[in-house]
């Protein structure tokens, strides 16, 4: 399952270009979509994200028929998020996942990721600070080269690695640092509990699994 890749010196969003890719050729193989000028980036929200020219942003396709068979789809943020994380984590960066698809370095956020299923096939995009954009957020705490850390991560998906695998450990980062954090679900701003998350990577609160941000 070898990854074709597409360099872009400038694109509006990774994620809307391979979206509209596909539509207009089709799917024939993984693809990935990397850039360092993304002028009209997506966040999960589907808020605009705040773009620095230099920060690094990418989007790939994968068949949902090829994923790990005990990945939640609900869930393919963590699962995504934290195999990046785990690469940068071996390169000596601070950096965590914050439920369920924030990369933080201590309290500010320094990029995220976005899914989207279609068609049978799963879209994720990421986006990771390599320069602060504003005083709000963060960067990213090591050095890298960019076109080796996405063959780095292209590399490791192909080892469909299960869920169950990636998650235990993400488990032990969110129980080390939820205590620090809150979030906003349905309007509502909830602080983080140990207790609330589940094996398939929601969160239970007042009785109801809740798999992303609203």
């Amino acid at each position: 399952m070898a990854f074709r890749k597409i360099f872009l010196t400038q694109v509006d969003s990774t994620q809307l270009y391979l979206i509209d890719y596909i539509k207009k050729y089709g799917y024939k193989t993984p693809l990935i979509v990397v850039t360092d000028n993304q002028t009209h980036g997506i966040s999960s929200k589907n808020n605009c994200w705040e773009s620095v020219v230099g920060n690094l942003y990418f989007s790939f396709v994968l068949p949902i028929a090829k994923l790990t068979n005990d990945l939640p789809l609900q869930s393919a943020s963590i699962y995504f998020s934290f195999l990046l994380k785990h690469i940068l984590s071996s390169r000596g960066s601070k950096c965590y996942i914050k439920w369920p698809n924030d990369f933080y370095i201590k309290n500010k956020k320094i990029g995220g990721t976005i899914t989207k299923v279609s068609s049978n096939l799963l879209y994720c995009g990421i986006g990771l600070n390599i320069y602060e954009p504003n005083k709000n957020f963060g960067k990213l705490d090591i050095n890298i080269d960019k076109r080796q850390l996405i063959d780095d991560f292209t590399n490791l998906i192909e080892k469909y690695l299960s869920f169950a695998t990636i998650f235990k450990k993400f488990m032990l980062e969110y129980h080390n640092n939820c205590s620090s954090h809150k979030t906003s679900i349905n309007g509502k701003i909830i602080s983080l509990k140990p207790e609330m998350l589940q094996n398939d990577g929601s969160l239970l609160i007042d009785g109801k699994k809740e798999y992303s941000l609203r």
